[in-house]
């Protein structure tokens, strides 16, 4: 199965994870290049925010962590796959890459969930 290809027909709760995931990844992403630049900024200026930032980014990634394996495991994801989905959220932009990925495995298993519902309806016709 290819990165994108999405399993036919994802059930309602497994569409959900799926936001969800996608939906954590681009704050996690953000506050990941914050805690950076604070980072910096500790070292060249008297500004410290890090514990703050730290602390923020570390909620965010255990949220984003939490809905990774909840969509692992309701749209059976193979593991590399899944190991996909985990290294971005460890690369500083990689929280980016993974909406946009997310994003159309999402908008595939809508579609997909739609087009099942409506030959339902017209099989029972």
């Amino acid at each position: 199965m290819a990165i994108l290809e999405t399993p036919s027909g994802l059930p309602p709760k497994a569409v959900s994870a799926l936001r969800r995931l996608r939906l954590s990844s681009v704050p996690e992403a953000i506050s990941f290049l914050l805690l950076l630049v604070c980072s910096v900024l500790k070292r060249t200026t008297d500004f410290n925010a890090v514990p703050v930032m730290g602390a923020i980014h570390g909620v965010l990634f255990i949220l984003y962590v939490i809905f990774w394996a909840d969509a692992w495991n309701r749209i059976k994801w193979p593991f590399g796959r899944a190991a996909l989905y985990f290294v971005l959220s460890v690369l500083p932009t990689g929280g980016f890459f993974a909406d946009r990925m997310l994003r159309k495995e999402e908008d595939a298993g809508v579609i997909a969930m739609r087009a099942r519902k409506e030959q339902d309806g017209v099989a029972a016709s």
